[in-house]
């Protein structure tokens, strides 16, 4: 995929989809951000951050081993949403009313997550406007494989360190980040980078730049950790700070796939080729509010705290959200179908009280609003 291919869908590819009505002012409501439920999301999740890394660091100083692995697996746990469901939503510009605390808390969790916000930013603008459309978003390509590998499991439940890099563009497992942060650091784009990430560089050469000034300070935050860490003889700080994101991956792993994976490409209904999932109060925090991903994908501009208001609104035209293990058996489903017929996507069923069209004039403006994601090169004008 090239420069002019990407310019290319910008001017031709436009997707008519399909919004589920809601009264009159609702959408403005619930799009107002708030400092005090941005601070109970960003700051709650930085808090629990800090009290397990506590944890780690408190039983080690005590040479209490066992309790310090037990509590490096909540810490990983803890510190995985940092990476990419964190920067995602901060990434959109919806928690904070004040922006610079949004930027703030973007910044910090990237940091510590191994995260490139600015390709991110790039990408995900591409996935919202254009999702399953692989014209033009080649963030998520299905099929997905929902995956139980044996070699796979083991190291989403310890340490990911083999993991390869992915179209969402995470840079995989700590291995590969390593290599490819430093890589990207010096303005190299490795070949076993995948031809997305290729694509929007010489798409958006601005943040191509930005990207590679944030690898130089991510390589520079997580040196210092570990030349610190060597000085002291304190050696369980890098664990804390720059290790923790690859480990315990698993309850990210189990709850992330489920937003697309074996569901419809090319439709033009988010309910068709997005799943919601409910989750559990704890899991749902450290999601930020994801599991609403049909609520998310139609209105982008709503900030996750209310997700689960938006979904109570529109119930009615929605399908029923599935729970983590019934989205799983789903998937499975599909997975096993696939492997005999290539072809097979799920149609999910939607309630008979579901429409198909609108019948009113909606506010394009406002429904389309993915928030402030979009880097200046792919901002639409009004």
């Amino acid at each position: 995929m090239t420069y002019q291919e990407l310019s290319e869908v910008r001017k031709t590819l436009r997707v008519d989809w399909y919004r589920c009505k809601t009264r009159p002012g609702l959408l403005r409501e619930l799009s107002r951000r708030s400092d005090a439920q941005g601070w109970f999301q960003a700051g709650g999740h930085l808090a629990l951050f800090i009290f397990t890394g506590s944890l780690v660091f408190f039983f080690w100083s005590r040479e209490l081993w066992l309790a310090m692995l037990l509590a490096l697996f909540c810490h990983g746990t803890v510190t995985s949403f940092f990476r990419g469901i964190a920067p995602h939503e901060l990434g959109h510009g919806t928690v904070f009313k004040t922006k610079w605390l949004n930027k703030f808390f973007l910044y910090l969790f990237s940091l510590i997550g191994w995260w490139d916000h600015f390709d991110y930013a790039s990408s995900h603008t591409y996935h919202h406007r254009y999702t399953l459309h692989p014209e033009g978003d080649r963030e998520v390509l299905l099929p997905i494989e929902p995956s139980l590998a044996s070699k796979f499991m083991l190291q989403m439940f310890t340490i990911n360190l083999l993991t390869p890099p992915n179209r969402s563009l995470s840079r995989g497992g700590l291995i590969s980040s390593v290599i490819l942060t430093t890589m990207c650091a010096f303005g190299r784009d490795p070949q076993s980078y995948n031809e997305w990430t290729k694509a929007l560089h010489l798409d958006q050469p601005e943040e191509h730049h930005n990207s590679i000034l944030w690898s130089r300070i991510t390589l520079l935050f997580h040196g210092s950790i570990l030349v610190i860490a060597i000085v002291t003889g304190l050696w369980v700080l890098p664990f804390i700070f720059s290790v923790s994101v690859f480990i315990g991956n698993a309850l990210g792993y189990f709850i992330g796939i489920t937003q697309h994976c074996g569901l419809r490409d090319h439709a033009t209904d988010f309910r068709k080729n997005t799943r919601s999932v409910k989750l559990n109060p704890l899991f749902d925090f450290l999601y930020w509010r994801m599991g609403w991903h049909i609520e998310h994908h139609m209105f982008a501009g709503v900030p996750c705290y209310n997700l689960a208001k938006l979904h109570r609104e529109v119930a009615h035209d929605m399908p029923e959200p599935r729970t983590l293990i019934g989205a799983w058996k789903e998937m499975r489903a599909v997975w096993r179908q696939q492997k005999i017929d290539p072809d097979y996507q799920f149609d999910t069923p939607l309630p008979p009280t579901a429409k198909h069209a609108r019948e009113d004039s909606p506010d394009k403006r406002l429904e389309g609003s993915i928030g402030e994601l979009a880097p200046t090169g792919l901002q639409e004008n009004p």
